[in-house]
């Protein structure tokens, strides 16, 4: 049951957020080439960056571990690839919103499957961190770099997660209850 667009009111939160969406999606689409051009950059760099790290500490036997430091750009790259996705789901079932019918299954679905994507980044944020926090220690062997890195339990990634799982339990069941309506008349 869509509403003809002559109905439809002008909502300018929709438009912010579709507005929104598409940058957000665009910003992780340029991330992600970021990151690859900076992971063919550390592999075929990896000597010179190896060299350069052992005179920087003053040890010609200092090896600094560049595939370490390739798996957290790799690790990135999957987070922002999951949010580039993650952005165009909601970007369509905004769309549904606008359109006046966002009680279908497809919004159910695109729902659960956000909160996969961000329970992936969630868990993917571990070994990243990990990983991290061993290098920032090797910066740390160097005069003037100085790393931090902050991390600890997100709860507000951990609520989103419960949010977008039972949103799409309620689309669910409030698509299956207009069919049902549909149904009936």
């Amino acid at each position: 049951m869509t509403m003809p667009p002559s109905a439809r009111p002008n909502d300018l939160l929709l438009l912010a957020g579709k507005v929104l969406s598409i940058f957000l999606q665009s910003i992780m689409a340029l991330a992600s080439v970021v990151l690859v051009i900076a992971v063919g950059a550390l592999l075929v760099m990896r000597g010179t960056i190896i060299a350069e790290y052992a005179e920087h500490v003053g040890d010609p036997e200092a090896v600094f571990p560049v595939f370490a430091a390739v798996g957290v750009v790799l690790i990135g790259l999957a987070i922002v690839a999951s949010l580039f996705v993650f952005f165009g789901k909601l970007r369509r079932i905004i769309a549904t919103v606008g359109e006046g019918d966002p009680f279908v299954p497809a919004n159910a679905d695109r729902l659960n499957q956000m909160g996969w994507l961000m329970l992936g980044v969630r868990l993917l944020m571990f070994p990243a961190m990990a990983l991290g926090t061993w290098l920032a220690s090797y910066a740390d062997e160097m005069e003037d770099v100085h790393f931090s890195i902050e991390g600890g339990l997100d709860l507000s990634g951990i609520l989103l997660v419960i949010i977008l799982f039972i949103l799409a339990r309620v689309f669910r069941h409030g698509a299956a209850m207009r069919e049902d309506l549909e149904g009936t008349v």
